[in-house]
């Protein structure tokens, strides 16, 4: 009888803390979007970095000012450590405007396509390319055609799948990534690829590309989905078996010294165990980098910001990383981890802001089934953002930077998550600007991270 009397009483005692301890988390997790959605900085951090700093790519002068900018940023916000980690980046510089247009005598309506060079591609050099295109919908009709591409440009025409959703980036990148050195494989001496966005306007998006190193390496430009649609017409029309010239001026320089951002609040219980929470501070020239990737930048100073005004005092070391040279390298993401391993760090969790600010959803929760169990189960705290999407990706997922991370500890990511429908439209364009980005949207973002990582601070995973 007695047992059964101690049994009750553990269990309604349990019951009480746990209750007193939820009841605790709503009201910190209220105290957290309070203050964000009135006194929010990320909005104000946001327009500096894009007008008093603008583009980031690695390598250049605008890198050095955002690093710069993001050491003043997070002394402000209030950590309690700013510093530099040194890693080497490439130096790749795009040049004077690039060209592609038909200069003939046949025609007294000569036309001009708006392009941009991919990142890391060679050039042209200085008298350029004069060749016939051969547009191709996709690798198999490359494959189909490649006797007929030698000494030819290839145009990749291959629309964004809209049906595919968040799916449709990842379906059409492929093309600008790997489609130089496909259709280099076959003879053509430079390659046009359709822009890899869902927008229909005149503005190209640029993005990495890579080289197989056993191949020869070939001029690559993006052409805007407008210009897309009206090459394919000219070469079959108007232009039909005319040379188009194109002619990029980019050059790959020797890698130069890039840092990596970080900003501390040191735990007060376990100070040797790091959450990591960031995005990346370079952005491709055209635009000012505003949605890729300046919001996962000034969300994850504003968590700094707001655990300070709070008063909240973290058990474990909050660490906010604004990674260097993601876009046309990783190298920011890849020495961060090195340097981790290397000092044997204990990573508990990581965060990435990469998928700019667009009402929030939730998030990819790359760990451990009882890990995301033990995430599923805090649901209710994240209903009143409408960001309850918490999708399950076993062992990673979190994104680029935090990757590895996630290969050297193993450690839980979560991977922050919007609706995402008009990323892309902007993403690695001249459309990317501060003007685009809407301050209660990223509040609202804001608001849902530092949730997350108070909830993982204060309860484990």
């Amino acid at each position: 009888m007695l047992k059964n009397i101690f049994t009750i009483i553990l269990f309604f005692a349990v019951s009480s803390f746990t209750a007193k301890a939820q009841d605790e988390d709503s009201v910190m997790i209220h105290r957290l979007s309070t203050e964000v959605l009135l006194n929010g900085k990320a909005y104000s951090n946001l327009y500096t970095l894009c007008k008093s700093v603008g583009q980031r790519l690695s390598g250049s002068a605008g890198m050095y000012k955002a690093e710069q900018w993001g050491l003043q940023a997070l002394k402000e916000a209030g950590a309690d450590n700013v510093y530099l980690q040194q890693c080497m980046v490439p130096h790749w510089v795009r040049g004077k405007k690039e060209f592609a247009g038909y200069k003939t005598k046949n025609h007294k309506n000569d036309t001009e396509y708006n392009v941009l060079a991919l990142g890391n591609t060679v050039a042209t050099g200085d008298k350029g390319i004069s060749a016939e295109v051969v547009e191709v919908k996709n690798f198999d009709e490359l494959e189909k055609r490649k006797n007929d591409v030698k000494g030819k440009i290839v145009f990749y025409n291959y629309p964004f799948n809209k049906t595919l959703l968040r799916g449709a980036y990842g379906d059409a990148v492929r093309y600008r990534v790997n489609g130089p050195s496909a259709a280099a494989k076959y003879g053509a001496v430079a390659v046009i690829v359709r822009s890899v966005t869902g927008a229909y306007d005149d503005y190209p998006h640029t993005g990495t590309m890579h080289y197989d190193e056993s191949l020869p390496k070939i001029p690559a430009v993006a052409i805007s989905t407008v210009g897309a649609d009206k090459l394919s017409a000219d070469i079959k029309g108007a232009y039909k078996n005319e040379k188009l010239f194109l002619q990029t001026n980019c050059e790959m320089l020797p890698d130069t010294i890039g840092h990596n951002v970080i900003g501390e609040i040191k735990g007060t219980e376990f100070p040797d165990e790091i959450i990591t929470i960031g995005g990346h501070l370079d952005s491709w020239d055209p635009g000012e980098g505003a949605s890729d990737d300046g919001t996962g930048i000034v969300k994850s100073i504003e968590i700094i910001r707001l655990f300070k005004t709070l008063g909240y005092h973290p058990k474990h070391t909050i660490r906010i990383v604004l990674f260097a040279n993601e876009e046309n390298g990783l190298r920011g993401g890849t020495k961060y981890a090195e340097e981790a391993k290397l000092k044997n760090e204990k990573h508990i969790m990581a965060m990435e802001s990469d998928g700019g600010a667009e009402y929030p959803r939730g998030f990819v929760c790359g760990m451990t089934k009882g890990q995301f169990t033990k995430v599923q189960s805090w649901t209710k705290y994240f209903e009143h953002f409408d960001a309850t999407k918490f999708v399950f990706s076993e062992g990673g997922g979190g994104g680029a930077d935090i990757g590895p991370l996630q290969q050297a500890f193993k450690t839980a990511q979560f991977g922050f998550i919007t609706t995402g429908q008009r990323y892309f439209d902007l993403h690695h364009s001249a459309a990317d600007t501060f003007d685009k980005v809407s301050a209660q949207e990223l509040n609202l973002c804001t608001a849902v991270m530092a949730s997350m990582v108070y909830l993982v601070d204060k309860h484990g995973l």
